[in-house]
């Protein structure tokens, strides 16, 4: 019998360890990026579900203003915490704010601070990074990829070290087709970056960019991957666990389904899709929309620090954190639901009605956005300009275009990203800790789950109430009617235009005419 159980054991491993929750019993936490989208959740649900943690600090840097400990306080301030201010108030209590700066040497901790965290932290999560695709190399390579190295210089002094978890992104090698979950060679170092940014004016950066980033569509694909080379190259005997997140939505569970707190990615695009602001985009329909909520890959950060620190390794596990090869959704299928939803339940003042395209072709993205974005943009704010108001359609068309242009890369194209780590550490979990710390992207219900996330957009987004719902039906309803009519008139008046020179055809047309007149008027009577 007992050789049974030892063998049950190797096989098992850190399965019939403590559970994930017990794991971080007693243990002491540090965040950089704990402010960002990704670094609330992770505080959130290590809050919430790993009750026995000792204290969680968080990198903050001060601005605006505002002390650290001033943005620490609004930050838990947000709704996502309101179940923990409501059922575990003190538990708030065991989050302290260290002031640093993740651009700064020694990430401008002070000496006190940098003694404090080198004497307690067990778990440390690397979640700072500027995640603006078209963010100058300069910056990008500042946060990226020097404040990673000053952050390993910082956990190397960590004398109770048990993991350090690295975020990165899926799309690091997206100048591949298929990803597999290991670190891949660059083909220029990290330091040859480092030096020539540090070296050059931005200007002559900035010049030297499109050669430098290569296949790559942006700094922020290029720098998480220089991230990651040095961090193969460098990381000595430290726990380092990478995670590979592909395009990270609204939360799918609790404590708040569809939260979400920015505009990044594909949220701002649905929002003025929903306003009746964005009508056209360059995206092949057909291609794999690699989506995955955000609390998924904060389960899955969890999950491998506790494996990191319960099973040393040499090497360097990497989860590609992504959905298109468990549960793909196609871009076509994605626009369809969001639409669909989107009249479900409209944003309240809305411009237009919710409609739109997509097309792979870049000339008639073009066509559309002229006539269904530009002009209609141009001529509202002639009109508002008249009436001595402030323009601002345009300006809005202007950041639109330039957020979709950010997109068109991972809208037109798909990748095969291999996710058989994250498979094996799934299984080697026991049940409570599946559903607690739940990352399976198989489990994922596109349709419920968009929406919620287009809730979560007019929710936390637009901070509209439920209440406002009937109206802002009774608003799209009206819109859908307009709509439709002005369609229709669009296509009579080219059929006039062209069948002027044919009796029988101005005949029909006529008819045609006489039959609408005579539908609206039913309708009217019926309302």
């Amino acid at each position: 019998m007992l050789m049974v159980t030892e063998a049950m054991a190797a096989i098992d491993g850190p399965a019939l360890k403590t559970s994930i929750s017990d794991f971080y019993l007693g243990k002491t936490i540090f965040i950089t990026g704990g402010t960002g989208f990704m670094g609330k959740v992770l505080l959130e649900k290590l809050l919430r579900s790993c009750p026995g943690v000792a204290k969680i600090y968080l990198l903050i840097r001060p601005r605006k203003g505002q002390s650290a400990q001033e943005r620490l306080q609004q930050l838990l301030c947000s709704p996502l915490f309101d179940v923990l201010r409501k059922e575990r108030p003190l538990d708030l209590q065991k989050v302290f704010a260290i002031e640093g700066d993740i651009t700064q040497p020694e990430l401008a901790i002070s000496v006190t601070d940098r003694t404090l965290l080198s004497q307690s932290t067990n778990i440390v999560f690397h979640s700072a990074a500027t995640v603006k695709f078209d963010e100058k190399l300069k910056c990008s390579v500042t946060i990226n990829l020097l404040g990673t190295q000053r952050l390993v210089e910082l956990c190397r002094r960590m004398t109770q070290l048990e993991a350090l978890v690295h975020v990165s992104t899926a799309y690091c090698n997206c100048d591949r087709t298929k990803v597999e979950e290991k670190i891949y060679p660059s083909s220029v170092s990290p330091e040859q970056i480092t030096s020539v940014v540090e070296a050059l004016e931005e200007n002559l950066v900035d010049t030297l960019t499109p050669k430098l980033v290569g296949n790559r569509p942006n700094t922020y694909t290029f720098t998480k991957a220089l991230a990651e080379s040095w961090l193969k190259e460098n990381k000595g005997d430290l726990p380092l666990v990478i995670v590979r997140p592909s395009i990270v939505t609204s939360s799918i569970n609790g404590p708040l389904k569809g939260w979400v707190d920015n505009w990044n990615g594909p949220t701002g695009i649905i929002a003025a899709a929903g306003k009746g602001l964005f009508r056209s985009m360059l995206c092949d329909a057909n291609k794999t929309a690699d989506l995955v909520p955000v609390d998924m890959v904060i389960n899955l950060m969890i999950v491998a620090a506790w494996k990191i620190a319960t099973q040393k390794t040499k090497e360097i596990p990497i989860y590609n954190c992504c959905t298109g090869m468990r549960r793909p959704i196609t871009w076509h299928k994605f626009i369809d639901l969001c639409f669909i939803y989107m009249r479900k339940h409209p944003f309240s003042e809305i411009t237009w009605y919710p409609d739109g395209t997509v097309t792979s072709s870049a000339l008639q993205n073009t066509i559309y956005r002229l006539f269904l974005q530009w002009l209609p943009a141009y001529v509202l704010d002639g009109v508002v300009w008249m009436l001595g108001g402030k323009p601002i359609m345009v300006r809005v068309q202007d950041k639109l275009c330039k957020a979709a242009k950010c997109l068109e890369y991972f809208t037109t194209q798909e990748w095969e990203f291999d996710d058989s780590n994250v498979q094996s550490l799934s299984l080697i979990l026991n049940e409570r800790d599946k559903q607690e710390f739940c990352f399976d992207v198989a489990q994922i219900k596109w349709e419920e789950y968009i929406e919620n996330y287009v809730l979560g957009i007019r929710r936390f987004i637009f901070k509209e109430e439920e209440a406002s719902l009937p109206k802002a039906r009774k608003q799209v309803s009206k819109l859908y009617w307009i709509y439709r009519i002005l369609q229709v008139m669009s296509v009579m008046s080219i059929w006039y235009f062209l069948t002027l020179r044919y009796a029988p055809l101005r005949q029909l047309w006529s008819n045609a005419l006489r039959l609408l007149v005579h539908l609206a008027r039913m309708l009217f009577i019926v309302k």
